[in-house]
């Protein structure tokens, strides 16, 4: 799929924020400042090639790209930046690709989902006027709205903990719900951490285009303040991060103190059955003279004295709180 986005006094204009381009006919009649490229084909591809002189490698938004080859500037001026931004999807949060490239004043973007910061751009330049001036704008407004769209992905997994620690801490745990709360702090850790991977990266490409030097004063402010805003996250991060293992480790602790409980009621009935064992032991033995055998008394003896062996520990482990 590939959209193209113009300018209309600081407003991106095309069709519903954007313009589907379906023919390399609609594309050489537009003067676009942004390109959008979603799983492009070969053809849509050549489509570039022609109209803006741009080749867009295969292997564009391949995640084994080395380090070093993730920001760089051509000797025709060209920029290139590949990050990573944020999906948080109930079901399977991660982080997706998309290729940056800046050629000849047309921002040109490259991924092979739709994504949210996306549109949430689309969104705000719609509805706020000289937001955009040009191609640079458009790349440092996709960052501060993915700091942004951290910062809400962070509130959510505030909320979740909030929960959880509702089910954990106001009540006891069975194994059962303790199961379910292990699974929602896994969830919410593996999101906090990609998080902090995403704001990681987009602190090293905003980075990039500050030390580049393509940056007017405004727009270095701007990077400025995105920087800013990405630092503010860091300390809540590493704070959900404490969070997320002191909830863990409690539910973890709930969990022995069940399993503690199971292995003390067989702790407690293997002792309390040791003394009418020893006592059957002795009466069962093949003596000379047996009681049990010659007199009347001799078996309602044997079993009050199991009976009294079993009764005698329970009590005193109820007087120390041992059964509780």
């Amino acid at each position: 799929m590939l959209n193209v986005f113009t300018l209309d006094n600081g407003r991106l204009k095309g069709g519903l924020f954007q313009e589907e381009i379906e023919s390399p006919e609609a594309l050489a009649l537009s003067q676009p400042v942004w390109v959008d490229l979603e799983q492009p084909t070969a053809e849509e591809k050549g489509w570039i090639r022609d109209r803006f002189g741009l080749v867009i490698p295969e292997d564009i938004v391949d995640e084994d790209l080395e380090e070093s080859a993730r920001f760089y500037e051509e000797d025709n001026g060209e920029l290139h930046i590949r990050s990573d931004f944020l999906i948080d999807d109930d079901e399977a949060p991660r982080n997706v690709r998309v290729a940056f490239i800046l050629h000849n004043k047309v921002l040109f973007s490259v991924h092979n989902e739709d994504l949210p910061v996306f549109r949430l751009l689309r969104l705000r330049a719609r509805r706020i006027p000289a937001l955009i001036e040009d191609a640079k704008d458009v790349l440092l407004k996709l960052y501060d709205a993915d700091a942004e769209y951290s910062a809400d992905a962070l509130e959510g997994i505030y909320d979740s903990l909030e929960k959880v620690s509702a089910r954990v801490l106001k009540k006891d745990v069975n194994d059962a719900e303790a199961g379910e709360v292990l699974a929602a702090i896994a969830r919410e850790e593996d999101l906090n951490g990609r998080i902090r991977r995403n704001v990681m990266d987009t602190r090293r490409a905003v980075s990039f285009m500050m030390r580049s030097r393509m940056l007017s004063a405004e727009q270095f402010e701007e990077a400025r303040q995105i920087l800013r805003d990405i630092d503010s996250l860091d300390s809540h991060t590493a704070f959900l991060f404490d969070k997320i293992n002191f909830l863990m480790d409690a539910t973890v602790g709930f969990i022995n103190i069940n399993q503690n409980k199971i292995i003390k009621i067989f702790s407690v009935a293997s002792v309390a059955l040791l003394p009418p064992t020893l006592i059957a032991s002795i009466y069962g033995m093949n003596f000379k003279y047996m009681p049990e055998l010659d007199q009347s008394w001799g078996y309602p003896l044997a079993l009050g004295l199991m009976a009294a062996s079993v009764a005698a520990p329970f009590i005193y482990f109820r007087r120390k709180g041992w059964l509780k």
